[in-house]
């Protein structure tokens, strides 16, 4: 691992415990010693239900991904989308802006003999979807529970339309990236370009000439992609399906705590605006913001302290722990494919 992203990995560490001491410290009486009694005395079936809702994260996006793969002729065992995936969740939660998740990715389905145009429009047409996805729940929100918005205070509302819109914005500019390849191309020379003048690259005329043959091939991958509706649909679906498990994870948790099952439908209303809300800002799993939303969510539907103890376990849940699960697996992976002679495709 290089020193970037070991920094950013540390930097992402501190925000987390920023995050917590900082939630803690609106928490009045709440203390680990009582997170650690609800854990114990969470109901089983439902902690596991949280907990499975929280690798879903992971899985269904590695079955995005592999549903593209496989309708462009790249067929992929399950634990290798995994892998991808988890490489994209990691390092999302461990770069600003969650830069270094694609990047991640890539790495993985190259070594595993995909070619790179393949690998780029694979990324980016799933990036639509994604973003595509949480639109979808947003929208849904507003229309069968709109006054879950209004239960918000203002600032609340006011990072939740931003969120809206920056992933509006964001879903414009992936799909502008993947059906017009030369703007694509222009970002790419002038990345080198601009590497060059910073004495971090040499002779980028050789790669742009590479870059250009390579582009004929990418087109080709979009035009492959274009003629083939099923990708764009099954691609959607697992990722709605994703977004779905991920918000799920607090309403299981508030029922393993002993949560009313009548408030669950609100409740995963409000985690959906919440996760809205966190794109706001460019923070790693928008910690903070998405600290702040939560709160403020949960505190309509029981006090202050259930809110905050509910925010904790489910952060934990959902935002930790599959980050730790990604790291253990992007850690065996790199190992295994670092060892793995190459095989022909």
């Amino acid at each position: 691992m290089d020193k970037k992203k070991v920094m950013w990995t540390l930097v992402s560490i501190g925000l987390a415990v920023l995050s917590v001491i900082a939630v803690f410290s609106q928490a009045g009486s709440l203390s680990i010693g009582d997170l650690q009694k609800a854990f114990r005395e969470a109901d089983a079936g439902w902690l596991i239900a949280s907990a499975l809702s929280s690798l879903g994260f992971i899985v269904f996006e590695g079955e995005a991904l592999l549903s593209i793969l496989r309708n462009l002729g790249y067929k992929r065992k399950h634990r290798e989308g995994f892998l991808y995936a988890a490489g994209d969740v990691y390092f999302s939660a461990m770069t600003p802006s969650a830069s270094g998740g694609q990047p991640a990715s890539a790495y993985f389905m190259m070594k595993n003999n995909i070619p790179g145009s393949v690998v780029t429009a694979t990324l980016l047409l799933n990036l639509v979807m994604y973003t595509a996805g949480i639109l979808t729940v947003g929208a849904f929100c507003i229309i069968v529970a709109p006054d879950a918005f209004l239960h918000f205070h203002l600032i609340s509302r006011i990072l939740i339309i931003a969120g809206y819109l920056v992933l509006a914005l964001l879903a414009v500019v992936f799909v502008l990236l993947l059906v017009r390849q030369s703007m694509l191309e222009t970002i790419c020379i002038r990345l080198y370009r601009t590497l060059h003048k910073l004495h971090l690259m040499r002779h980028p005329e050789k790669r742009i000439a590479r870059l250009e043959r390579y582009m004929e091939e990418y087109a080709d991958c979009v035009a492959q992609m274009g003629g083939n509706k099923k990708i764009f649909l099954q691609c959607y679906l697992w990722n709605l399906a994703q977004r779905v498990s991920q918000i799920t994870v607090s309403v299981f948790m508030y029922l393993a705590t002993g949560g009313a099952a009548k408030n669950a439908f609100a409740l995963w209303v409000t985690q959906a605006l919440v996760s809205i809300g966190s794109n706001c800002v460019p923070i790693p799993g928008g910690m903070g913001v998405a600290d702040y939303l939560m709160i403020d969510g949960f505190r309509t539907r029981m006090s202050h302290v259930a809110a905050t103890q509910l925010e904790l376990l489910s952060r934990s849940m959902a935002f930790y722990v599959s980050v730790l699960v990604s790291g253990l697996t992007v850690l065996i992976g790199y190992f295994v494919y670092k060892k793995r002679p190459k095989k022909e495709q």
